[in-house]
């Protein structure tokens, strides 16, 4: 590689696929490695070639999206009327703008609805407004839906829906206890800035109308400082406002460790489940997870790593 290091900032890049139990299975765990690297190396490479952290993160959110094992776009999971409403959000943090949709239906990916909203006014859209934005914009209608999530649902509703939440991967393999997905990504570019994106198919089986963390400051957060975005509980993420709180310390002088690890540590006493990837300006990676599994895979400027068999919990790592 050459000419990256002497024009400015080395790049990095950290994504995530979701937080929860146990993945149950090699096999499983060799597929989501494989899928989580490639992403990696693809955004990379736009990095490398002089792209901008926004458009990083849209790149991956976008690829995200696009992988069925994953629970945002296509492959999303099904709310309790069996309708895939999707939520996403896109947040400058040099241009510290944010912007997001919220229970959109029937696109391949909601991060270029986020990605329009950028330039916008109203800068956060729900359901109808969403869905109006979509018209203008003419985005093809899409069906998110696959199979594994339709069985999954219509075994839920013989159960009378009594699991809580939903998978953290599409896998056959998947241990029965609850998981639970959004995709997201955090990226510095060569000229030092920093953007994060977060998108989700939401926790399944929930309510009409409820609202996912990922749309908002509390899941999705960056500044010129530092960026990060949550996977999780999405109420216990809401709760704790982890994405800002994160930021906010770093912003306010804090190391991102030192930000990343009193975040988790106070998550941890008030019992939630959770996880969180970041990055800061000076190029530190750092990710932590109150949950069991946290499926994040990274760049750190030599080579792409992951934390799928990390298993501190809870815990912060960082390279």
């Amino acid at each position: 590689m050459t000419g990256v290091k002497s024009m400015g900032v080395q790049p990095k890049l950290i994504i995530h696929g979701g937080a929860g139990s146990s993945l149950k299975g090699k096999g499983g765990l060799g597929v989501v490695r494989d899928s989580l690297h490639k992403i990696v190396a693809e955004v990379y490479t736009l990095l490398e070639n002089g792209g901008s952290a926004v458009d990083a993160v849209i790149l991956g959110a976008k690829r995200l999206e696009d992988e069925p094992r994953f629970n945002a776009g296509t492959g999303s999971v099904l709310q309790s009327d069996g309708q895939i409403r999707m939520s996403a959000s896109l947040m400058d943090g040099t241009a510290q703008k944010f912007s997001g949709v919220i229970n959109v239906a029937r696109i391949k990916n909601p991060i270029e609805v986020a990605k329009v909203l950028q330039t916008e006014t109203d800068r956060v859209l729900s359901d109808l407004g969403a869905a109006e934005m979509v018209r203008e914009l003419q985005m093809p209608i899409h069906d998110p839906l696959t199979d594994l999530r339709l069985h999954e649902w219509m075994d839920e509703r013989k159960g009378n829906f009594s699991s809580s939440m939903a998978g953290v991967v599409a896998e056959d393999e998947m241990a029965n206890s609850a998981r639970h997905g959004t995709v997201g990504v955090v990226a510095l570019d060569k000229d030092g800035k920093v953007a994060a994106s977060t998108s989700t198919g939401g926790k399944g089986l929930e309510r009409i109308g409820r609202v996912s963390d990922s749309a908002m400051p509390a899941g999705n957060y960056a500044t010129a400082a530092a960026g990060v975005s949550c996977t999780g509980i999405g109420e216990d993420i809401i709760d704790e406002c982890l994405a800002a709180k994160v930021v906010i310390r770093v912003t306010d002088g804090m190391t991102l460790t030192e930000a990343m690890q009193k975040s988790i540590n106070e998550s941890t006493e008030n019992k939630r489940d959770l996880g969180a990837i970041s990055l800061d300006a000076e190029g530190n990676i750092v990710w932590g997870k109150t949950s069991e599994v946290l499926l994040a895979a990274y760049h750190d400027g030599d080579a792409i790593g992951d934390t799928l068999e990390w298993q501190i919990e809870p815990g912060v790592g960082s390279v």
